[in-house]
């Protein structure tokens, strides 16, 4: 792989390095692909196992291609982490599983059927890119290029920024979920479709209106932001949601690190993002739970009844953190906050009496809520949020 597409692939390549049907519903409706697993731990972390290995081999001894899921950003993000324990171990049949899901949904002339009409739905096109750069396939760049040109007319806030999707309950809504689902997307498909001008340029543009909407003072992200005010949970003088979720701020957090590593140099929004970034970091450092160095799902009210530390967005925080540090992004001292994340969710991790992996403490899809709806929901097992943030981790620190 050539290193100038290497950077554009994003953080975790370096270091190496809902999605829905047509008709998506409501963020709290996408499927949850799979049944949370039985817990039975037998085997605690340890130094001599391969962790992205032996999820990657658990999750594909559950799911074929055929039936891990629809076309939908979970199962994205997992193949996404899949892909990067396949250029670390070079094992084939982890990228010929990534091609034979892809190929159900995109035929031989690169017609695909869907229509994008949320932000959502464009996250697994990273994997188009990918096939592409693998294969050389045409099909995959055409493909790829629906989503590209979808953007030329996808609705925005009146200073930019993508909606989170099309319909009526989610208009004019800036989510932060929403800039991991397109604009690592779009700096790789820059670099591999020699459209860097627009997708660096849009990608930035993206990262800095939803951070001055969505960025608190503390350094943490709401979850939302509705330029309309009608939300039923916006603040009527800010428009904002009520709390900061984790898993919305570490799509945040991965995404400006993925987009900060494909931007130029003298790219004119770079010093903004990485101010935001580092804003970022210091909220996180204090909101950082010493006793397990996870994250709370509310994430500045760790002390609140109910609250509970999870696992995909410690993964993302620890991804975001470490490769921070590695580009000189983030002062040095954050690489221990980094470790302190690994080191809990490996304590969330073990091998069942059947010999797979079980990954625990991972929230379901999530709707924008108040405390009481985040705190009460689910607690999965294997949900594919929690195993494509997990790989993307540990790909990035199992060797440091």
């Amino acid at each position: 792989m050539n290193a100038r597409f290497r950077g554009a692939l994003t953080a975790a390549l370096l270091a190496c390095a809902a999605l829905v049907l047509p008709g998506p519903p409501a963020a709290a409706a996408h499927p949850e692909p799979g049944t949370p697993a039985r817990q039975a731990a037998t085997t605690r972390p340890g130094a001599a196992t391969d962790w992205s290995v032996a999820l990657t081999d658990s999750t594909l001894a559950r799911y074929t291609p055929a039936t891990i899921g629809g076309w939908s950003y979970p199962v994205g993000l997992y193949l996404y982490g899949q892909y990067l324990v396949y250029l670390r171990t070079h094992q084939q049949r982890y990228l010929d599983y990534l091609k034979e899901y892809v190929d159900r949904f995109v035929d031989d002339a690169g017609n695909i059927g869907q229509g994008f009409n949320s932000l959502d739905s464009m996250q697994a096109g990273r994997l188009l890119v990918i096939l592409h750069h693998e294969t050389g396939a045409d099909r995959y760049r055409i493909a790829a290029h629906k989503i590209r040109k979808r953007l030329d007319s996808y609705p925005r806030t009146a200073d930019g920024g993508f909606w989170h999707a099309t319909t009526s309950s989610r208009a004019h809504q800036l989510w932060g979920d929403g800039v991991y689902m397109v604009t690592p997307f779009l700096v790789e498909y820059g670099r591999e479709f020699g459209d860097t001008q627009y997708a660096d340029d849009e990608a930035a543009r993206q990262l800095d209106v939803y951070g001055t909407y969505l960025q608190s003072p503390n350094g943490l992200l709401r979850h939302a932001y509705d330029e309309s005010g009608t939300a039923g949970w916006a603040d009527p003088k800010t428009g904002q949601a009520p709390e900061q979720w984790c898993r919305a701020v570490g799509w945040y957090a991965m995404a400006d690190v993925d987009v900060l590593d494909a931007l130029p140099a003298g790219h004119p929004r770079r010093a903004r993002l990485t101010g935001i970034l580092r804003k970022l970091a210091a909220g996180l450092e204090r909101t950082q739970d010493p006793a397990t160095g996870r994250w709370f799902q509310v994430m500045d009210k760790g002390e609140r009844p109910g609250n509970w530390t999870e696992t995909s967005c410690t993964s993302m925080f620890a991804f975001a953190l470490s490769r921070g540090v590695q580009q000189g992004y983030l002062d040095p001292h954050y690489t221990k906050v980094a470790q302190r994340a690994y080191t809990g969710v490996l304590h969330s991790i073990s091998l069942g009496a059947d010999g797979r992996t079980n990954l625990t403490g991972i929230t379901v899809g999530t709707n924008v809520g108040d405390y009481a709806y985040y705190i009460d929901r689910t607690r999965a097992t294997n949900d594919f949020h929690g195993l494509g943030a997990f790989l993307i981790m540990s790909e990035q620190l199992r060797a440091r």
